[in-house]
């Protein structure tokens, strides 16, 4: 009985130095940050849900095409970094308004594709945020046609690259993506107004939009071709930000959201308008601010 004893003391002790040591370490692998009541020091996050510098990058909707006024930008009301207080913008809710007006900077293009984002990143490095976020792909399925939308292996690559590219640079730099909407359910809310329809034949999405009232076989598949790449590139972005320990992905909510008209510009009833930017912002928000995912 005495050697039994002694052995199980000899495990207990031995289990109870492992979980000692492994309580040592940080989420990194490195040593801890503040101490805890033994001595050892207590884990570090390695998301930290509020971040004192927002980068932006990605394509029309970050900068707000089409919410203030007729094929124009408008990043004043950026879901990502605007001022305005109808939308209280991500930096706005995570800096505060003050802060944001010098830590928050806005570098999507109207237009960017996926193949695009190596170079807004570029010009985000310079700026060392602490956040940077994607909204990125809505252009790579808005193409001439469907054959000439961009291929799923090609997203994926172009996407690994941008997002090494960025690590590289910026070891611990956080990184918010959002999905890409749904465009289906866009057009299927827009199609109700004949001024947005009007607008969409000046070259807005014809991949979806073209022939904008035809619900032949044709056109239903066209536009469910169109649905499918959308849910391919959101896969994609899941996947490799998955890999990515300082990379959280939306888990597909603004793809999920229901923009009703009141969301959509009323220009061209299909880009978010100043409500559906407020709604991308809340998306974010709650994300960015999880204290897990």
């Amino acid at each position: 009985m005495r050697k039994r004893g002694l052995r199980s003391r000899t495990v207990l002790a031995a289990v109870a130095a492992a979980v000692l040591g492994a309580a040592g370490c940080d989420a990194s692998g490195g040593s801890g940050g503040d101490r805890a009541r033994g001595g050892e020091p207590s884990p570090v996050p390695v998301w930290d849900v509020s971040p004192n510098s927002v980068v932006a990058v990605g394509d029309s909707i970050t900068r707000g095409f089409d919410a203030c006024t007729v094929l124009s930008d408008c990043p004043e009301v950026s879901w990502a970094t605007g001022d305005s207080a109808e939308v209280d913008s991500l930096a706005v809710r995570l800096l505060g308004r003050t802060r944001a007006a010098g830590h928050s900077w806005n570098y999507a293009e109207t237009g960017a594709r996926v193949a695009d984002l190596p170079a807004q990143l570029a010009a985000a490095e310079a700026k060392r945020p602490q956040l940077v976020t994607v909204m990125i792909g809505a252009n790579d399925a808005c193409r001439s046609s469907t054959s000439a939308m961009t291929s799923v292996a090609a997203f994926r690559a172009d996407f690994t690259a941008a997002l090494a590219g960025l690590r590289e640079a910026l070891p611990k730099t956080q990184v918010y993506v959002s999905s890409v909407p749904d465009l289906k359910r866009l057009w299927s809310q827009g199609r109700t107004n004949a001024l947005g329809k009007q607008v969409w034949k000046l070259g807005i999405c014809p991949s979806m939009l073209a022939d904008a009232d035809a619900v032949d076989a044709a056109a239903t598949r066209r536009r469910e071709t169109v649905r499918e790449r959308v849910e391919a590139y959101n896969e994609v972005l899941a996947q490799v930000c998955a890999k990515d320990r300082r990379c959280r992905f939306d888990g597909g909510a603004v793809y999920a959201y229901r923009f009703g008209t009141d969301a959509l510009s009323p220009w061209d009833w299909f880009h978010p308008s100043v409500s559906g930017q407020a709604r991308l912002a809340e998306i974010a928000y709650r994300i960015v601010t999880a204290e897990k995912q």
